[in-house]
């Protein structure tokens, strides 16, 4: 497919949402990727379908939006990415911050999030195995999580069956424009005309908006995972420290973390979170990997008898403002970016390919789409590192 109405750089799971989007607006989209499927940051992912860990606001509206998308995507395409409904509790064990949590829940309950309160008891009855420590949480029904390398898969198949084209193993050099419009892209193997490019990605976005003579200050900010040998039903929802959701929401380049964990479909237990700006710097941390397994034993004391099967990193891909990148590039009309989504990207991106959608076909869309602008970023002080 040399000609496309739409090429989409990247084949990760925000790649993927953007053209299964594209395609079902009637098309003809090309994916490419200098790997194969979900060879980036979603492959390092956990899957994590959150409106949990998002105050009022913009992002929080996409977040709603998109999660209602994945189970729209899951009848559509027919499954297969392990999907499911699991809902999310945050508990909090200092007064500050339970205090903070309830706030946030009465604000989130506002904006239209299902939350529950719960006591101590409440807690151990929807997860028996917490830490007696742990007198107050909030149940999030609508959180949800995914299997995302199959996602990505699921998803460029179903692009595939209905006329579209994934090409893997070439990296794009040069984003080809004339008189500010975009008219095509050239790889290490082949040149493409097209009016329309997706780059998604993911942390390395800023260096694709470089190829076209933009900015972005897209940064990458690793994480670490731990993954147990398959265990009995140990956690069923997602849980996570309140401490999450700060962390998140930081700008601080030190390490951050706070206890996350939840169980997946073949058996697993995923730990985390961890956060931090070393640049790509891929060494695995054994501290950190401890401070990650202590911080999952304060909540759940039986993972202290469970054995750990491995341990991964990946790269988030990080906005110095903390939303996301998603519309048309500052200078180069035709050239659109969805990208810098952080740890949210799995969450956020049916909604981020419909809302690219929305745009490019002159449809009306579900939310001002002004907050994400890339044209946020002109003659920014923001600087990726």
């Amino acid at each position: 497919m040399k000609n496309p109405d739409a090429i989409v750089i990247g084949a990760g799971v925000v790649g993927a949402c953007c053209a299964l989007s594209l395609t079902n607006a009637g098309l003809k989209v090309l994916i490419i990727d200098r790997g194969p499927v979900a060879s980036g940051t979603t492959g390092a992912g956990e899957g994590n379908i959150l409106v949990s860990d998002k105050g009022p606001g913009a992002e929080l509206t996409l977040a709603i939006r998109s999660r209602d998308l994945w189970f729209d995507i899951n009848t559509d395409i027919g499954g297969g990415f392990e999907l499911e409904a699991k809902g999310g509790v945050v508990v909090s064990r200092s007064a500050k911050g339970i205090s903070d949590l309830k706030k946030l829940s009465v604000l989130q309950k506002e904006n239209g999030v299902e939350v529950i309160e719960l006591d101590g008891a409440g807690l151990r009855k929807i997860e028996p195995y917490l830490s007696e420590s742990v007198e107050y949480g909030v149940l999030y029904p609508g959180d949800a999580q995914c299997q995302p390398m199959l996602a990505a898969a699921q998803i460029i198949r179903a692009v595939k069956k209905r006329g579209g084209s994934f090409i893997q193993g070439e990296n794009v050099i040069a984003i080809n424009s004339n008189a500010g419009s975009l008219i095509g892209i050239t790889t290490d193997k082949n040149n493409y005309s097209c009016p329309i490019v997706i780059n998604a990605t993911g942390t390395w976005a800023g260096e694709i908006a470089k190829l076209a003579g933009s900015h972005l200050p897209i940064m990458p900010r690793r994480g670490f995972i731990l993954v147990t040998a398959p265990a009995p039903k140990i956690v069923h929802h997602k849980v996570y420290d309140a401490d999450y959701v700060a962390n998140v929401a930081s700008s601080d380049a030190d390490l951050q973390s706070s206890a996350v964990v939840e169980g997946t479909a073949s058996g697993t237990i995923l730990i985390g979170a961890s956060r931090e700006r070393v640049g790509f710097k891929a060494d695995l941390d054994i501290s950190i990997l401890r401070q990650l397994a202590r911080q999952a034993i304060s909540l759940f004391p039986v993972l202290s008898s469970i054995g750990l099967l491995r341990a991964y990193r990946g790269f988030r891909p990080y906005a110095p403002d903390h939303l996301p990148v998603i519309g048309e590039d500052a200078n180069i009309s035709g050239l659109w970016h969805a990208a810098g989504h952080e740890g949210a990207g799995i969450g956020l991106s049916p909604a981020t390919g419909e809302l690219i959608t929305a745009q490019i076909t002159n449809q009306s869309t579900f939310i001002d789409p002004t907050p994400f602008s890339p044209k946020r970023f002109q003659g920014s002080e923001y600087v990726a590192v």
